[in-house]
């Protein structure tokens, strides 16, 4: 629940008249309700105080504000696709968990990119468990014009390549990169159109099933756990979009440029593949494995003991809890360690857990593959880096900041 402030209390933590905290209310820049205590005060919403203090603290020196905005700062870019208000994920004006409920990752496409239809991201060819015996998926270029993007195998030359998964993911989006066409100058119908069968190869090389149907029942069954299908389905909406995240930036850097829109992916896949981002999966993993191995307390003490975080618990942007692990959380039958560790770290921090949390927990609870939080992620996070890609190729402006130098100088200079 969000904490709020009397009217004493927001004036003085802001420095204020009430003219002044009046004012940051009718722009919306304060939530205000009703007092229960006393309906004919009001009560004004901790978090937006706190933003509004943090933000006159730094100054409004221009420098100051744009060396800010890199690290959950001042907003840098105008847009319509998601953002993050009162703990609460929104995707083009729907909240993101009641829409996750029934939509698929086709549904969050069509929505995020403001599509007229709902696209379809088949493929056609092999089916992703056949992709064994040390073969590896390659998907054929003189294909890219068709709506479908057939696969077929090759033998590795070394004997001993990987499977289906991220380094396929990789592998795919770069052979289609490198012969993709420049994005500007193009409408978004028809980038839109790039964007499908390029979302449809790394369907594939994640290892969806071929065929036509949903990729969340494709991907169930390339994965051999159809009983999963549903919770994969609304992994990959809650996680197609989340406002200006790294992976969405690069996107965005790529597309300001020119570069084909499936290099736009690939740049997004490349960011998303860090610790701090997409693999922090890893992380939350090795605590549950510790937890289970030697014992909850016994794990959490390695991790606070070494001054480090609680890997999967606490959002900066949540201060209330990660919505999206919530609610996957909430439909989940966990087992019993990750309960009981659960528990503890919200004993021992006060922090929900993340939806990085809820990736490991649900990748355990249906004998996932291993690699599935990375993999769920990129192939919904697919959808969200078309859609930011797009929307920055139509706003024509090139994403180029200025460094502020600190090294040395020649004599003179």
């Amino acid at each position: 629940m969000s904490a709020w402030l009397t009217r004493d209390e927001a004036l003085d933590r802001l420095g204020v008249r009430a003219q002044t905290l009046y004012a940051y209310v009718s722009r919306n820049q304060i939530g205000m309700q009703p007092d229960p205590a006393d309906p004919r005060r009001s009560l004004y919403r901790l978090e937006d105080v706190e933003a509004l203090t943090t933000r006159r603290a730094r100054g409004r020196r221009v420098a100051a504000i744009a060396e800010s905005a890199v690290a959950w700062g001042e907003p840098v870019f105008a847009t319509q696709l998601s953002t993050v208000i009162h703990g609460r994920l929104i995707y083009r004006g729907e909240d993101a968990v009641t829409f996750s409920r029934d939509a698929s990752l086709e549904d969050a496409a069509r929505l995020l990119w403001a599509s007229a239809s709902t696209p379809r991201f088949a493929t056609s060819g092999a089916p992703a468990e056949q992709f064994q015996e040390n073969r590896v998926a390659v998907f054929r270029p003189e294909l890219r014009e068709n709506k479908e993007v057939e696969c077929f195998r090759v033998s590795a030359e070394n004997g001993n390549a990987p499977e289906t998964g991220i380094d396929q993911a990789f592998l795919v989006l770069a052979r289609l990169a490198a012969r993709g066409q420049p994005s500007l100058g193009r409408n978004a119908a028809v980038l839109q159109a790039d964007a499908t069968p390029a979302i449809a190869a790394l369907a594939g090389a994640l290892g969806a099933a071929p065929g036509a149907e949903p990729v969340h029942l494709r991907l169930a069954r390339g994965w051999r756990v159809e009983q999963a299908a549903e919770v994969l389905r609304r992994v990959m909406v809650l996680v197609a979009d989340h406002e200006l995240n790294a992976s969405a930036f690069a996107a965005r850097v790529a597309a300001s440029t020119g570069a084909p829109l499936v290099a736009c992916l690939l740049a997004g896949l490349s960011t998303l593949y860090g610790p701090r981002h997409g693999t922090a999966a890893d992380a939350v993993a090795m605590l549950v494995d510790d937890a289970a191995r030697i014992g909850v307390r016994a794990a959490m003490a390695r991790w606070i003991d070494h001054d480090r975080p609680l890997p999967g618990f606490g959002h900066p942007l949540y201060p209330d809890g990660d919505p999206r692990g919530a609610a996957l959380l909430a439909d989940m039958q966990l087992e019993d360690h990750i309960l009981e560790l659960r528990q503890a770290a919200f004993d021992a921090t006060g922090a929900q857990p993340t939806v990085d949390f809820a990736l490991v927990a649900l990748t355990r609870s249906y004998r996932l593959p291993v690699d599935a939080p990375i993999r769920l992620f990129a192939l919904g996070r697919s959808v969200g880096w078309t859609a930011h890609a797009i929307e920055q190729v139509m706003s024509g402006k090139l994403i180029r900041p200025r460094a502020r130098y600190e090294g040395p100088l020649p004599a003179g200079a």
